[in-house]
């Protein structure tokens, strides 16, 4: 198996899993000429793939798709609060709101480069042609996704862009799926091939999952199609009966290192240890820093690999911990860390070697304070034991649950912050539950139910599978952000699927303390500055933000 790893357009680069192929520095020539040639196509196609990791993995992705939702506000640490509190600094100049739209500008234009050149390109077998043409598409369908579900009504252009250009449009979301995403994306299922040999390419199962989810997401706006949702239902039917793909059966499974290339990841954006560890990609995979507390100063303990390096980001709302029952659900216990060792010997706790327990955080359940009841971690419990018990009364910005799935204690020393993990853009629970929802959409509970069930009984402890299951009654709009709250935490999809849904302004009221400020226009991101002041006769801003 042969992975695909990519640096942008100065090197791009093949990686095995081994050792590296051929690396070729291409900084020296032009787009005009290089990308003319078989090689050039190749690289070009590579460097697509290769801008959207500035995204996907680095602090900014995270924070776009995790804060200013009704499941994390903000820890203690950070520059990019506004995001989560909807304040004046929530405005056209803000970094990210400017760095979103560039990057996927910059693969839209990548994209372009590659498809209005592949054509002509001689000496390159047709059906590889084909194949690198639909992956052009692919991406560049993922890209003007990513604009319309931040932006709404943004620029669309099908050319490359050479040189400085100041004429832009703002065209409707409507215009963009259809011209755009939509098309591109049917070329891609259509073209595709299932199982690519580089690991990484796109493949048709990924460009069915994406359209199912344009499709979907398309259904609840103004411009829906009509039959959005059954199609969307349909494409993720053929997702979910491909033979290639299946649930593990342990959910704690997914996120161990050593198994990556499992059967219930449909699609992941690459990293390489190798590329990470020596800064050659100096992106990566940055998770591990974003959803952790301040262990590393709390008695007995001090930074280290195995515990991760805390920067304090992202802190789980009280609406959130008290989603799973962990007497039938086992997701919170395999999604979050509970326990920290000594890995000092600190004055503050006597009796306490290295590697006894330092810290616990029992969590949702059994962490009430004051409760005489059993089993429940109150004042009178917690002094019988020599080491620090947080249960919720003791949170704050700075001590909370942690969530532990991107754990990376592979990092060369404890302060590097590339992590080597890919990016999960697409597994196979997420298609259950899409396809869920696109049944709700059409009336269908009983097989929303059933497909919610089938990600329940994975999620019970042995023997609580039966206690675990739903019944078509249940199912409500609400009930399916619940259940994708419970299985997808931390992976970057929930300010999408409030705004989806329509339900990011109440939610997010109702749940996230620290987000009061939030509006109805806030389901849209404010249109970047740098983008109107270089637009002749200016850019249109989004409603609701000051023009």
């Amino acid at each position: 198996m042969k992975k695909l790893i990519f640096i942008f357009s100065i090197i791009a680069i093949t990686f095995s899993c081994e050792s590296y192929l051929d690396e070729e520095n291409i900084a020296n020539v032009t787009a005009g000429s290089y990308y003319t040639t078989p090689t050039g196509v190749e690289d070009a196609v590579r460097a697509t793939y290769g801008i959207m990791k500035e995204y996907f993995g680095p602090e900014i992705g995270w924070t776009m798709q995790t804060f200013g939702t009704d499941t994390y506000m903000e820890g203690a640490d950070g520059s990019h609060k506004y995001i989560n509190r909807y304040d004046a600094s929530h405005n056209s100049a803000a970094r990210y709101m400017r760095d979103t739209w560039r990057i996927f500008y910059e693969q839209v234009n990548q994209a372009n480069a590659v498809l209005n050149r592949i054509e002509s390109v001689e000496g390159m077998d047709a059906a590889l042609k084909t194949t690198r043409t639909a992956e052009a598409r692919f991406l560049r369908a993922l890209a003007y996704f990513q604009l319309t579900r931040h932006y709404g009504d943004v620029h669309l252009t099908l050319e490359e862009t050479e040189g400085v250009e100041i004429e832009a449009n703002k065209t409707a979301a409507s215009e963009v799926y259809s011209q755009a995403i939509v098309p591109d994306l049917e070329f891609a299922v259509a073209n595709l091939p299932d199982n690519p040999s580089d690991y990484g390419r796109a493949s048709k199962p990924a460009a069915q999952f994406l359209l199912a989810k344009v499709l979907l997401t398309r259904s609840y706006s103004s411009f829906a199609g009509g039959s959005d949702a059954s199609t969307a239902e349909s494409l993720m039917t053929s997702v979910i009966n491909n033979p290639r793909f299946s649930l593990l059966d342990n959910f704690g499974d997914l996120w161990k290192l050593e198994n990556e290339a499992n059967a219930e990841f449909i699609w992941t954006i690459q990293n390489s240890k190798s590329q990470v560890d020596e800064k050659l990609d100096n992106y990566g995979h940055r998770a591990h820093l974003y959803f952790l507390m301040e262990y590393d100063k709390k008695p007995g303990m001090q930074r280290d690999t195995e515990n991760g390096r805390p920067w304090k980001r992202f802190r789980p709302t009280e609406y959130l911990l008290g989603l799973w029952d962990r007497t039938k659900d086992r997701r919170y216990d395999e999604s979050f860390k509970h326990v920290w060792y000594a890995n000092k010997v600190d004055s503050k706790l006597p009796g306490v070697a290295i590697g006894d327990t330092a810290v616990l955080i029992p969590g949702p359940g059994v962490d009430k304070n004051g409760v005489d009841q059993e089993g429940y971690w109150n004042a009178a419990k917690k002094s019988t034991v020599s080491y620090n018990v947080y249960t919720a009364g003791d949170y704050s910005a700075r001590t909370f649950p942690s969530m532990n799935k991107w754990i990376d204690n592979t990092r060369p020393n404890r302060q590097h912050t590339q992590g080597q993990r890919d990016y999960v853009l697409m597994r196979l629970a997420d298609a259950y539950l899409i396809r869920a929802e696109a049944r709700l959409k059409q009336g269908n509970s009983s097989g929303a139910a059933s497909d919610i069930n089938v990600i329940r009984t994975r999620a019970a402890w042995d023997g609580k599978e039966a206690d675990m299951q739903i019944t078509a009654g249940d199912v409500t709009i609400y009930m399916i952000l619940e259940e994708r709250a419970r299985e997808l935490i931390g992976e970057g999809h929930r300010w999408f699927d409030l705004t989806r849904t329509g339900k990011l302004v109440e939610l997010t009221k109702q749940h996230n303390p620290t987000a009061s400020n939030i509006k109805s226009h806030h389901i849209v991101r404010p249109i970047p500055q740098d983008q109107i002041d270089r637009t002749s006769g200016g850019y249109a801003q989004n409603p609701g933000y000051p023009q």
